[in-house]
């Protein structure tokens, strides 16, 4: 088979592929990210690139998605263009996929007596301490003429005196080797022990006293993130934390898009599953690197994710999540060996996936309804983690009802001209003020598109200002030099060419506005209904948490005057950062914890929005600035 050279500009990496191969597939080999919503469709247009040496074999997507100016200056779609030279390829600043701003941490910091710290076991006391796997130090005497059982049942005759477990289950790697390890360690030797069901269950026997080297990893499975948090078992101190872009971002930006690469071709779901354990492998050896620890030391890991990303990372077929009646193949997953998945720990490790509810209320609701003690307390409280999905619980210590929202991507960025994720360049603050346009971007340099935040921002100011009516729509104003028609369409210049790192102005569109007016209809639409199913108002809310990396750079006050919140006292409004990680991290320091999360998944019903009637006309009441009925909104004055 002919092979060529791909060489990507302008940071020079190069690549050899054989022919036929995509532009896509040889930037995956060559580690070069390009952004990629539609998961390689060839549908969303966001990985154009320029050919400046080579030829090129380009399908009709390619064409249909360009302008007839870009196709003459040799643009195409990575995706969709296959190799049949030695090319050289120029990725514009749109189209790399830069590292979004990733959080690392929950920021939930209740006052007493349900104040958490972030550093050890929370201090709640429906958590109790019991870290998923414990090390015993075992002094035995050893054999003889009157004390001659086996060397097994001398360690679990001393386990059930130091532990409360009566019945053991222990593996064959374990029993071999053990004689000679124990005859010649002075019968010292230190057990490593996990919960499984009412057994304990032995993972390893080493010789002498390791009993302080025992780590445990939580992990947050996110779509656009992966984040990790090294714990020093027997303490419960974070040792460290580390994040990393998610992968997976190769084969799609959203879940939607993944789930159509895993089951649109032969061995589609193979390269998803890689690509999340390679992402934890990474942040694995990045922090014991750092504390020199090692990896066979790691004894527990515990994941929380979407319904779709804790598929990806045990290998299940999403399939069946995205059509109706929305099944997936599992809500609670099994207790798993490291090994089976591939992780760089002791291939003995236990791994467990904090379970979900639904198709789109998956385990990092859950860990988040327990990091936010939303199922332990008698005040009913809300959580909701607003991305493509809004993912909405609502609940106390004696129910819990939730949902999922379809808002679609547009607070990332997907389906918006010049939309993106919250990486380097990105418009995050915008402020209209006297006919001038101030913002603020992520990084330093120029700007080269907006995130979700100021998406928010830019459709209140634009509200605000009277540039937009309450449907959305442009009043058109010869004095307002900003608003332009291009294309067809109107737009509004945020930021000129001269500012941009693209050559080009960001502008927001008609369209745009549209995006987001249906985007954030729908999460408050969602809000209102599941208020309405359980019979209250927002005056009975407690505490309104707001989860995930998104909410964590949300302005409130402009989240309310769009209309994606509700007008409450912005006191009751509480983010709550990473509450997947903190999660996560509560089940691998309690056995407990864990089981509870299991039960709060089988207790907490699910609403079907589609299924849900009064839901449509909730979000067709939505589709306004604020919202139609302005007695929800006393708040707003624009």
């Amino acid at each position: 088979m002919t092979s060529y050279r791909i060489t990507f500009l302008p940071n020079g990496q190069s690549v050899d592929v054989e022919a036929g191969t995509t532009l896509m597939e040889a930037a995956q080999s060559a580690g070069v990210h390009i952004n990629n919503l539609c998961g390689g469709k060839g549908v969303c247009g966001r990985c154009r690139v320029k050919v400046t040496n080579g030829k090129v074999r380009a399908d009709k997507h390619s064409i249909s998605l360009l302008s007839r100016e870009e196709i003459l200056e040799g643009y195409v779609l990575v995706c969709q263009t296959k190799v049949d030279s030695d090319m050289e390829i120029l990725i514009p600043a749109e189209s790399i996929l830069e590292e979004a701003q990733i959080l690392m941490e929950c920021a939930v910091d209740y006052s007493a007596p349900e104040k958490i710290n972030l550093h050890r076991v929370p201090s709640d006391p429906m958590c109790l301490y019991e870290p998923l796997t414990q090390k015993v130090f075992l002094e035995m005497k050893e054999p003889s003429p009157d004390d001659n059982v086996s060397d097994m049942d001398r360690i679990i005759r001393e386990l059930r005196r130091k532990t409360p477990y009566r019945d053991f289950e222990i593996s064959l790697p374990c029993l071999q080797g053990l004689a000679m390890k124990l005859r010649t360690n002075a019968w010292k030797a230190t057990a490593t022990l996990a919960k499984h069901g009412d057994l304990g269950r032995i993972l390893q026997i080493e010789a002498g006293d390791t009993a302080e080297q025992n780590y445990g990893l939580a992990v947050d499975v996110g779509t656009t993130t992966v984040v990790a948090q090294l714990v020093h078992l027997k303490s419960g101190n974070v040792l460290g934390v580390a994040g990393s872009y998610n992968l997976q971002a190769h084969f799609g930006e959203d879940v939607i898009s993944r789930m159509i690469y895993a089951c649109g071709r032969e061995e589609g779901l193979h390269p998803l599953h890689l690509a999340v354990i390679k992402n934890i492998n990474q942040l694995i050896k990045s922090l014991t690197e750092e504390k020199g620890i090692d990896l066979r030391d790691i004894t527990a890991l515990v994941a929380a994710g979407n319904t779709t990303m804790s598929h990806l990372f045990l290998s299940l077929m999403p399939c069946s999540i995205r059509v109706d009646p929305y099944v997936p193949t599992a809500n609670v997953y099994p207790q798993i060996r490291a090994g089976e998945l591939g992780l760089d720990i002791h291939p003995g490790a236990i791994v467990e996936v904090v379970p979900g509810v639904a198709s789109y209320v998956g385990g990092d609701i859950v860990a988040g309804i327990i990091a936010c003690g939303m199922a332990d307390r008698p005040e009913t409280r809300i959580l909701i983690d607003v991305g493509t999905n809004g993912e909405i619980a609502i609940g106390n210590n004696d129910w819990m009802v939730c949902c999922s929202a379809s808002a679609g991507p547009a607070f990332e960025g997907g389906g918006i001209k010049h939309g993106m994720r919250a990486t380097r360049g990105a418009i995050e603050k915008v402020i209209i003020a006297d006919g001038r346009v101030e913002y603020k971007s992520i990084g330093k340099g120029k700007v080269k598109g907006i995130c979700g935040s100021g998406l928010i921002d830019c459709l209140y100011e634009l509200a605000r200002n009277h540039i937009i009516d309450g449907e959305g729509k442009f009043h058109a104003s010869p004095q307002d030099q900003r608003i332009m028609e291009k294309d067809g369409e109107i737009q509004f210049v945020l930021a000129p060419a001269s500012e941009t790192e693209i050559g080009r102005e960001i502008v927001i569109t008609q369209s745009d506005i549209s995006h987001l007016i249906r985007s954030k209809g729908a999460v408050f639409a969602a809000i209102k209904s599941l208020m309405d199913y359980v019979g209250l108002t927002f005056d009975a809310i407690d505490t309104f948490f707001v989860a995930g990396g998104f909410g964590s750079y949300l302005d409130i006050s402009k989240a309310i005057k769009i209309g994606l919140l509700p007008d409450i006292d912005q006191s009751r409004i509480r983010f709550v950062g990473n509450s997947s990680l903190m999660g996560s991290r509560m089940c691998l320091l309690s056995a407990h914890t864990m089981e509870r999360a299991a039960q709060i998944a089988r207790n907490t019903t699910n609403i079907e929005l589609s299924n849900y009637h009064p839901f449509m006309d909730e979000y067709v009441a939505a589709m306004f600035l604020p919202h139609t009925d302005r007695r929800l909104f006393p708040s707003v004055d624009y």
